[in-house]
């Protein structure tokens, strides 16, 4: 199927206690099998196939180029861990019907930016997943990283050494390739024991619904071009001609960093061009007296930035957006459901986003229900929410409604 690598010693999982041992042996003991070429992603989709619960997670290069990809795709099955290459594999494809399959549970740990990059990148669908850490804030955990649950579960400590590694690299040092597996090897067995702790304390239906809204989670329209937000203008007192200087900075750093195929972050911060608006320097002197700039970043970039600002000062403002802040009434009654849902959490011992997920909580104060089919309609996609909270929320609704009409 691909390139199976020996067992080795784990590195990154230490014992706290004998019974996590086992677990370790159990990792060592598991082959661990490299996927680039097309035939080991076809036998691998076809082994996957066969389980019930896959357990999935991916790495990307956000930290080291321009535009992020995935660079590796892990899955664990109760048999072999596996690491697929979507760098080297230019079609995916055959992992299409697992990820949509009813059937098969895929496991993920903080499941919203892998579905978002997997959707971004190569189009998948999802159906059926479950998200151990989102299990573990339904649950009421206040530390819910994948290292702090192995080691409330299973008495592991994980070693994170390359949550900040460029997975870009080829060929990937050993060492990664076994970091890269411990983050699917358990899932499963973690998943056991938070699925059983959520039908104990009655919170399975409402676990199920937040997978499932997950599932729906779609990749931003993201711009990596785009100009700064109007709202700095108002945070920072800049002037419309500020502004005007600030949004051609910011395409000045967009078109360095994409000719250098990195992050913006590495070429210069926002925090330097803010300050570059405000102070507007217009000679070197000028520049190197504000200390912004680094040796390096300077005989790169000085002569570009001075430029730009130089042009900028006689360019227009960028247009202002069109006002999209929602009226009084709804401020009020959504001010009235944040309360509500912040103290029902506290009381519960929850996050106030588990009470009520916050772009439903905007949809109902927009939408403003006064019945419970209407507010039924709304929360279609929670009923387990609706039949808990229903009758609260409406009744929040009405206070917020009454004291706008009394005021």
């Amino acid at each position: 199927m691909g390139k199976s690598h020996p067992p080795k010693p784990s590195k990154y999982f230490l014992p706290v206690h004998p019974s996590a041992i086992i677990l370790i042996m159990t990792v060592d003991a598991t082959p661990l099998i490299w996927v680039d070429s097309s035939k080991a992603l076809q036998d691998l989709a076809e082994d996957l196939s066969t389980y019930s619960q896959v357990a999935v997670d991916t790495e990307s290069n956000s930290l080291y180029a321009y535009q992020e990809q995935v660079c590796l795709i892990q899955f664990s099955t109760p048999s072999a861990d596996y690491l697929v290459d979507p760098l080297r594999l230019r079609d995916l494809s055959a992992l299409d019907p697992l990820f949509a399959s009813e059937r098969i549970e895929k496991i993920f740990h903080a499941a919203e930016y892998d579905l978002i990059c997997l959707k971004r990148d190569f189009g998948f669908t999802f159906r059926n997943i479950f998200d151990t850490m989102h299990a573990a804030r339904i649950l009421g955990r206040s530390e819910v990283g994948l290292a702090n649950l192995l080691k409330q579960e299973f008495g592991l400590q994980l070693e994170k050494h390359y949550q900040r590694a460029d997975w870009s690299q080829r060929p990937l040092p050993p060492a990664m390739l076994e970091y890269a597996r411990h983050d699917t090897h358990f899932l499963i067995p973690l998943r056991q024991r938070l699925a059983t702790a959520l039908q104990q304390k009655g919170l399975w239906e409402l676990a199920r619904e937040d997978f499932a809204r997950l599932t729906e989670v779609s990749p931003p329209n993201t711009d990596l071009s785009r100009g700064p937000d109007w709202n700095l203008a108002q945070r920072y007192n800049l002037t419309p001609q500020q502004m005007a200087v600030l949004a051609a900075l910011y395409a000045y750093r967009d078109e360095q960093a994409r000719q250098a195929n990195l992050p913006h972050f590495k070429i210069l911060s926002n925090e330097v061009l803010l300050e570059l608006a405000r102070t507007l320097p217009q000679n070197p002197r000028d520049l190197s007296r504000l200390g912004l700039l680094n040796a390096k970043q300077r005989a790169r970039f000085q002569e570009g930035l001075l430029e730009t600002i130089r042009a900028a000062l006689t360019a227009p403002p960028p247009p202002r957006p069109r006002n999209g802040i929602p009226d009084e009434a709804v401020l009020a009654r959504l001010e009235h459901l944040r309360q509500w849902r912040k103290q029902l959490g506290r009381h519960l011992g929850v996050e106030s986003d588990i009470i009520l997920p916050r772009d439903l909580m905007e949809r109902i104060a927009r939408e403003n229900p006064t019945r419970l089919e209407d507010l039924a309609q709304i929360m279609q996609s929670t009923p387990w929410r609706f039949r808990r909270f229903g009758t609260e929320i409406l009744r929040v609704l009405q206070e917020a409604n009454f004291a706008l009409a009394h005021p």
